[in-house]
């Protein structure tokens, strides 16, 4: 199997990523230009793009709410953006595969691990930060001592686990699933005869892949909200 690396700058001692970094900014305006066309002249009686905009934002309304309860409509913006961003960074990488001299230019910025372990982090602070926001620090200090005080070694261990389980959950389906695409690319390069075959692999393949994707989007979403919502509500 053919390898090939993501191109990279140094600045101030530090590697930068510049295909992650290209497809990263390409997500979010992907993402800002979906919602700002979608939400320009909104109607009373919805129709049309702003139709689908307030189905995909009800929707996670309603995955939100069972873990937030009251507090639903404080975080209802910020998982409707995070689902937004991941359902269009988990499917980018399947639109095109673009490798020049052995540099890869187009994959999903989910597709890399450290990329992952980011989002998980910036959750991660979102989630603290809220705790102590709502509960105050001395409550949410006490609840790493709930049930018992010997518990506190594993409540401190839970709250790594749940960064490391959001981050390789993503990375391991968005990069498996575009591994199995390039692989098919190159099998279609083997022979005249293989492209067929390996056409039709492709076509199922990315179909999976899309779902796939949307359900690790889906997931990213519901587990994040589950460990805000054990933050915000533990005292209830």
């Amino acid at each position: 199997m053919e390898t090939s690396v993501n191109p990279t700058a140094q600045l101030f001692g530090i590697d930068f990523d510049l295909t992650i970094l290209s497809m990263s900014l390409l997500t979010v305006l992907i993402t800002f230009l979906i919602i700002f066309i979608s939400s320009r002249n909104m109607q009373l009686k919805p129709k049309g793009k702003q139709n689908v905009l307030e189905w995909v934002y009800e929707f996670v309304q309603g995955i939100i709410k069972p873990n937030l309860g009251r507090y639903t409509s404080n975080y209802s913006l910020l998982f409707f953006s995070l689902f937004f961003f991941l359902v269009i960074a988990n499917n980018i990488g399947l639109v095109a595969k673009i490798e020049i001299g052995g540099y890869n230019f187009w994959s999903s910025p989910t597709s890399n691990a450290a990329y992952n372990f980011g989002l998980s982090l910036m959750m991660a602070v979102v989630i603290h930060v809220e705790g102590v926001r709502k509960n105050g620090f001395k409550e949410y200090l006490k609840e790493y001592l709930s049930p018992t005080p010997a518990m506190l070694p594993m409540n401190i261990l839970e709250q790594f686990t749940n960064i490391i389980s959001l981050t390789l959950r993503l990375y391991g389906n968005i990069f498996a699933g575009e591994i199995i695409l390039g692989l098919l690319v190159q099998f279609s390069d083997t022979s005249i005869f293989a492209w067929p075959i390996a056409f039709s692999l492709n076509v199922v393949w990315t179909g999976f892949s899309i779902m796939i994707s949307c359900i690790q989007a889906y997931v990213f979403v519901i587990l994040s909200s589950v460990y805000v919502g054990d933050k915000v509500n533990h005292k209830e």
